[in-house]
């Protein structure tokens, strides 16, 4: 690799971190990581980042231009160089679709839709978030090894600059659900003081069995605090 090289890969990642960094939102970054992506080929080439979450796989980003058949077909046959690299954790690279035997089916439909290389590496944001960054190329002879090379790095990078992103997020989505349970700050504050006493805990010890309470059960936590102060209301009655 010359240094020339080294500097324009660093110029990349230095483009990708500053794009990522500043957001909150996992969809946002993960445009701007398809569009960081995409321009890693020369001439005509997209960019598409396949998740796999609770859910199965989904199209978590794509180029505009990109036909989502591309990825849908590889979800319903479970084969196609975004799945195999989600099964292989590894890189899986094709510069010429005309020349290559694996995956027909899917083959045939991407060289029709103008595809004629593809280049997909993993991506790993998380235990419960794995996925595959994939570049597809509208000419043949576009992947040179230093393409893959630099989408191995951009991947692992994006990957940890991605957990960051959605760590982030899921801490915000905590804070709107406090935010707007506390406004009914009466019953979460009743609710607070019946788990203090119930356990021996303090304040904030109280909260958080609330919120892991509301989580498992998949409620608002000002329900949860309600139903647990009707209930005790409730017992207090019959006695």
């Amino acid at each position: 690799m010359t240094d020339l090289h080294t500097v324009e890969i660093a110029a990349v990642l230095r483009q990708l971190t500053a794009r990522l960094i500043a957001s909150d939102d996992l969809d946002e970054a993960l445009e701007d990581l398809v569009e960081t992506a995409a321009d890693l080929v020369d001439g005509a080439s997209w960019c598409a980042v396949t998740l796999v979450r609770a859910g199965g796989p989904s199209t978590a980003a794509a180029s505009p231009e990109l036909p989502a058949t591309l990825h849908d077909s590889q979800y319903h046959s479970g084969t196609g160089p975004s799945m195999e690299a989600i099964r292989t954790r590894d890189l899986i690279v094709s510069d010429d679709l005309s020349s290559d035997d694996r995956w027909p089916g899917w083959r045939e439909h991407a060289i029709l839709a103008g595809v004629h290389g593809v280049l997909t590496v993993p991506v790993d944001i998380d235990e419960q978030v794995i996925g595959a960054l994939t570049v597809y190329a509208a000419q043949p002879g576009r992947f040179t090894p230093d393409a893959g090379l630099t989408a191995m790095l951009i991947a692992e990078h994006a990957g940890l600059l991605l957990a960051a992103v959605l760590d982030r997020g899921r801490q915000a989505d905590l804070h709107a659900e406090l935010t707007e349970a506390l406004a009914d700050g009466e019953t979460v504050n009743r609710a607070i003081g019946i788990m203090m006493v119930q356990r021996a805990c303090s304040s904030d010890t109280a909260l958080e069995v609330l919120r892991s309470t509301a989580n498992r059960l998949g409620l608002p936590l000002s329900t949860v605090a309600q139903r647990l102060v009707e209930t005790v209301e409730r017992r207090a009655t019959v006695v």
